[in-house]
């Protein structure tokens, strides 16, 4: 049972403890569709079955070794125009809570896994809820790698794979938890450039030469950033090149 003291208004104030969960999103999607829970709703397992990766991926997990929860945010404050402000405020909480514990840099792979050099820390998967052209609801699934050291994907990484040394998952939790309500609330506070900026700065491969594929073909380009829907910004010779999610891949030597 998680026993957690975070210093958040509202964040992680109502916690539903499962002992065991097949996916903590496909729960808090349940919670939505049958009333109305509480922001800052807090759906955590040691133990996920099936958790979710980006593209369809299944996220590998060692029962009460890492963190796996789901976060319910009420943002009817964001047009749906603006919705990637959601994977901002995410990624740059996990990448700063992780940072914190390690004392060393770690990126943001476009759009939102958190990488250490060139593996994988953490992922997060996002839900939107679509009422009338606008936000009603979003569910931010978290996986954070903390004291997990074998994987079956070579790309995954663990803090204690860095550090050396187990940390408490606890702590862990109460730290994210608090950059996370606090980066929501300077999104709703309306200070989206200085969050556009801290993400864009935090980058995977910002401003390097690498090779990337679309549609089946390679080719060569320099990430520059992100567009104001969230698309990735990549230069390739003279020609800027904007992309969607799923629209391109990042390729590894």
């Amino acid at each position: 049972m998680y026993n957690i003291s975070a210093n958040t208004i509202f964040t992680g104030k109502y916690l539903i403890y499962l002992s065991t969960c097949h996916s903590t999103n496909d729960y808090a999607a349940q919670l939505l569709s049958d009333g109305q829970p509480a922001e800052g709703t807090l759906i955590i397992t040691p133990e996920q079955t099936a958790g979710k990766g980006q593209r369809g991926n299944k996220w590998e997990a060692e029962a009460g070794k890492n963190l796996t929860f789901s976060l319910i945010l009420k943002p009817g404050f964001l047009s749906l125009s603006d919705q990637f402000y959601l994977n901002m405020i995410s990624s740059l909480a996990v990448r700063d809570t992780a940072a914190e514990f390690l004392q060393t840099s770690l990126k943001v792979k476009w759009p939102n896994d958190i990488y250490l050099n060139d593996k994988k820390i953490a992922g997060i998967l996002i839900q939107n809820s679509i009422q009338k052209n606008s936000l009603s609801a979003t569910i931010i699934g978290i996986g954070l790698n903390v004291n997990q050291t074998v994987f079956s994907d070579k790309k995954a990484f663990s803090l204690q794979n860095y550090s050396g040394k187990e940390h408490p998952v606890e702590h862990v939790l109460e730290v994210l938890l608090e950059k996370l309500e606090a980066n929501y609330l300077q999104l709703r506070a309306g200070k989206r450039e200085a969050l556009a900026e801290r993400y864009k700065n935090h980058l995977f491969r910002l401003n390097e030469k690498h090779f990337f594929r679309t549609s089946g073909k390679t080719f060569e380009g320099i990430i520059t950033g992100v567009d104001e829907s969230g698309r990735l910004i990549i230069r390739s010779g003279e020609e800027l090149l904007s992309f969607g999610f799923k629209e391109v891949e990042f390729v590894y030597d």
